[in-house]
């Protein structure tokens, strides 16, 4: 056919797959691509900076082929970015706070893919330190990532797994994760990004984390919810689901631990290791001086902020709201 451009490097077993998953149709690609493009006139306040035929595809497959929802996405995708401008402006590997979130280990990536050919990408929580990495910097480096894996035509039509080790992650590191950024989170993954998520996986969450996504359920689809798996500290259920031939070390997998800076160095390439305050061996010895210099500041006399004090007296008021965004606490939600 004509056609088969667009699916080309895909094998037979993929093509046949996004047959019967997706109701990918090779004989009519171009039209079901043209009609999602014929609706970009129905939305004048958007600014949609790439339709080419490639482009619209992958909307059309993380929609199952339903030209309506295919559109629906990719209009929410520009203006998530419309809305966010600050967030895309240096929308590259090589961004201060990308790079340095990626260096930490912000998303890992796995080489090997899981049975369903699924990509699977990591984030160990406890990893985020706090005075390094702000949580959009975080954030902006696992849309990246995701791009940068979207383009590859057997991940468009398998998706990904998500596993987030929740393991000695502190309620003081929790009770930054506020409302509205969580929100942002899921704007951005669920509701604006053409891919297919299979599965988000917790493990070892603590009790604050199972109230914190309490608190986000409302802004779930119920696809979504349905695919958030929280399994405590039994691996066994997540084995169920993940072979351990596919896992780190980590979560009971047969391969080695994860390498924090593997996926750093696939995106950055050579630009890597330059940046030397903070390279893969001084991790350690970075934390070990940050902690002493952290013991100094608690240890003398500081105004304890406002909404600190609140998070720690329990209580559910909103008296930050002024201040920023940051500030309010954890379970602030009304």
């Amino acid at each position: 056919a004509e056609m088969t451009h667009l699916q080309a490097g895909l094998s037979p077993e993929t093509i046949e797959k996004a047959r019967l998953e997706l109701n990918e149709n090779p004989d009519i690609l171009h039209q079901d691509i043209q009609q999602v493009r014929d609706m970009i006139i129905t939305r004048p306040d958007i600014g949609f900076l790439r339709t080419d035929d490639a482009f619209i595809l992958r909307f059309l497959r993380a929609r199952k082929f339903h030209q309506t929802e295919a559109f629906r996405l990719l209009a929410q995708y520009f203006q998530y970015r419309q809305l966010n401008l600050d967030m895309f402006k240096n929308f590259k590997a090589d961004d201060p706070g990308i790079k340095r979130a990626l260096t930490d280990g912000f998303p890992g990536v796995l080489e090997n893919r899981d049975h369903c050919g699924r990509k699977i990408l990591l984030l160990f929580a406890a990893n985020w330190d706090q005075s390094r990495n702000s949580f959009i910097d975080i954030l902006r480096a696992i849309l990246l990532s995701l791009e940068v894996l979207i383009e590859d035509q057997e991940l468009q039509i398998n998706g990904f797994i998500l596993i987030i080790d929740w393991s000695n992650f502190s309620f003081k590191q929790a009770s930054k994760l506020t409302p509205s950024i969580l929100r942002l989170a899921i704007e951005g993954l669920q509701d604006s990004f053409p891919a297919r998520f299979g599965g988000v996986h917790f493990v070892n969450q603590p009790w604050y984390i199972h109230a914190l996504y309490t608190l986000i359920k409302p802004f779930l689809k119920d696809k979504t919810r349905k695919r958030i798996f929280l399994h405590g500290n039994n691996l066994n259920s997540l084995h169920q689901l993940i072979h351990p031939e596919c896992l780190p070390s980590e979560f009971g997998g047969t391969l080695p631990p994860y390498d924090m800076g593997t996926w750093a160095r696939t995106l950055l390439g050579p630009d890597y290791s330059d940046e030397n305050e903070y390279t893969h061996t001084s991790y350690n010895a970075m934390h070990v001086k940050h902690a002493s210099s952290n013991l100094e500041r608690e240890a003398s006399p500081k105004p304890m902020k406002r909404s600190q004090s609140v998070v720690e007296a329990g209580t559910l008021k909103h008296e930050d709201q002024g201040e920023s965004e940051n500030t309010q606490p954890l379970l602030a939600l009304d």
